[in-house]
């Protein structure tokens, strides 16, 4: 059945710059690519192709704000050629379909506004269940400095064995867990991920021996996989893909800010070791579990399924005005029409699973989330174990971790803010690497018993790296283009990550010292080879696109079954 016409009241401006206060009714159809009476595209801001100067960015921010807040926001897009915007036409099931206008315009004033509503209704919230992930992610390592391992009888061998049943565990639960998000909806599953691993981190205070140990380590990674791309395809409802990696960048930095806030619970609770007879590390992981536990509760009630659908019995007046909705839904669909190709609870088929697993257009970006880490691994997985080696007491250890979070948290958003602002991944991604090969080298030369200070120090400036698993996320994510793909990759993505760990013992060896060549094998070959992949692949399928007539190329965008970055008229991001 065609689906019926919907009435959108929306706000007409004229051709002018300046708003106008003329309303009209506007009837559109989701079958058509606009209404009969098309407002004219004479006023649209142009694509959002062209990047700010970096120094604009930095030091001259004005200069990025429109002369007029009240001129046309609002940018071109295929929906406004009447005989592309039908082949981009979001599905009938995807749930936003209803607010989706093309006619719609709105001023940078409005968008500038519902950007830093979003910013505080939704990313904020995500950064905080992020936060949860990270304190019950590394509450082992803090547990570590209290005689954790002594306690309970075990060795490193143990404790490095618990760290690879982990590790599997979450790469094997990555895929599964998005083909439970996609059939739930992530504003389901995410919390449901949270209030689970949230028992199991507080259970971890009746911890008996090893076999309970490595259990606990099982069941965290198994529920705690996923859950970061999970998170990802749901900020993706609301943002743009220019908006994305930032965000993502403050995404992380929360981490950062979590990890300081972990260390000063964590010193806290160390110094209960006693009261009532029990260990410090286990007073951590009761706290720790039981604020996660909270956090995950509440986010039943954070986390709406969609911009269209933040009304409910306990949030009766929802959080965005029927225009803030069409606004919403409508940009983010001008800047990508492949978020509409799917419903929020549509879940995925085994052929689009396997699809998307066979992109190798994908694979480069896959191959650097396994290399890029790796240098780094080693130095932040045992800073806390090798710091208690070389003599600094247990509090005293958790509060030297603070510097190079802090640190970290401003470096990771000024590569961020490169990369969107020179528009460029590949190079800006090496700038991890460039920064820690030195101090890894100067770390692999120290002597057997480094004195402790200068260790700290090489530790703690090697760790305050610019962290570009953000940029690399969300160059996945556009690179995907299209909703399923963007689930599956983005897990694919994250296992690799996630597998960086197991070979990074495997690559600095005393046996290539003193130069470390294997680590520049990354820094060499593969961010630039990466980079010239893609501008191959875009220049190859220019010439194709090129030398079709426009009839053939609406054609082909009319009986075409590729999807996402396998059209013909999709360009990857380098």
């Amino acid at each position: 059945m065609p689906h019926p016409n919907i009435v959108i009241r929306i706000r007409r401006f004229s051709a002018l710059k300046n708003v106008s206060s003329i309303y009209k009714d506007v009837i559109i159809s989701p079958s058509k690519s606009s209404s009969k009476e098309s407002i004219s595209t004479d006023d649209l801001a142009p694509p959002l192709d062209e990047k700010a100067r970096f120094t604009d960015l930095l030091f001259h921010r004005g200069r990025l704000q429109p002369d007029d807040l009240n001129a046309i926001a609002t940018r071109r897009s295929v929906y406004d050629d009447p005989k592309l915007s039908k082949h981009y036409w979001p599905t009938e099931k995807y749930e936003n379909l209803h607010r989706f206008s093309p006619d719609a315009r709105w001023t940078y004033r409005e968008e500038q506004a519902i950007v830093r509503k979003i910013d505080w209704r939704i990313m904020l919230w995500a950064a905080i269940s992020f936060s949860a992930l990270n304190i019950d992610r590394g509450n082992l390592s803090q547990a570590n400095t209290d005689n954790f391992l002594g306690d309970l009888g075990m060795t490193t061998n143990d404790f490095n064995l618990g760290n690879t049943v982990f590790r599997t565990a979450f790469l094997a639960a990555e895929l599964p867990s998005q083909l439970v998000s996609k059939r739930l909806g992530p504003d389901r599953w995410i919390p449901m991920q949270m209030c689970l691993w949230s028992i199991v981190t507080f259970s971890q205070f009746w911890l008996t021996g090893r076999s309970s140990f490595l259990a606990c380590r099982a069941l965290l990674g198994i529920i705690q996989g996923g859950f970061i791309p999970d998170l990802i395809l749901y900020l993706s409802y609301f943002y743009t893909k220019t908006e994305l990696p930032i965000r993502l960048a403050l995404f992380w930095m929360s981490s950062n800010v979590c990890s300081i806030v972990a260390s000063f619970i964590a010193f806290g609770a160390l110094h209960l070791r006693g009261h009532l007879g029990k260990a410090g590390w286990r007073w951590l992981f009761l706290i720790e579990g039981l604020l996660t536990l909270v956090i995950g509760i509440a986010t039943f009630f954070m986390m709406p399924p969609s911009p269209t659908q933040t009304r409910s019995w306990f949030r009766p007046n929802g959080w965005f005005s029927e225009r803030e909705e069409t606004i919403i839904v409508t940009r983010v669909l001008r800047d990508d029409p492949t978020k509409g190709d799917m419903h929020n609870r549509e879940g995925l088929t085994i052929k689009r699973l396997w699809t998307a697993a066979c992109d190798y257009d994908l694979w480069p970006l896959y191959i650097l989330g396994l290399t890029f880490g790796i240098p780094i691994s080693p130095p932040g997985t045992y800073l806390t174990l090798s710091l208690k080696n070389l003599g600094f007491g247990t509090f005293t250890t958790n509060l030297l971790t603070i510097p190079s979070t802090v640190l970290g948290f401003f470096s990771m958003f000024f590569v961020t803010l490169l990369s969107e602002a020179v528009n460029d991944r590949a190079v800006v991604s090496m700038l991890e690497d460039l920064w820690a090969l030195p101090f890894l080298v100067a770390i692999y030369c120290l002597p057997e018993n480094p004195n402790q200070w200068v260790y700290y120090g090489l530790a703690t400036a090697l760790l305050s790296y610019p962290y570009t698993h953000p940029i690399q996320v969300g160059w996945c994510s556009r690179n995907s283009g299209a909703v399923a793909s963007r689930t599956v990759n983005a897990s694919l993505y994250n296992m690799f990550v996630q597998a960086s760990s197991v070979v990074a013992s495997n690559i600095y060896r005393a046996d290539d010292a003193p130069r470390y060549r294997r680590g520049a094998v990354n820094l060499l070959v593969l961010y630039p080879g990466t980079k010239a992949y893609y501008v191959w692949r875009n220049k190859r399928r220019e010439r194709v696109w090129n030398a079709m007539s426009p009839d053939e190329q609406a054609n082909y965008l009319e009986t075409t079954t590729d999807v996402g970055n396998r059209r013909l008229d999709f360009r990857f991001a380098h």
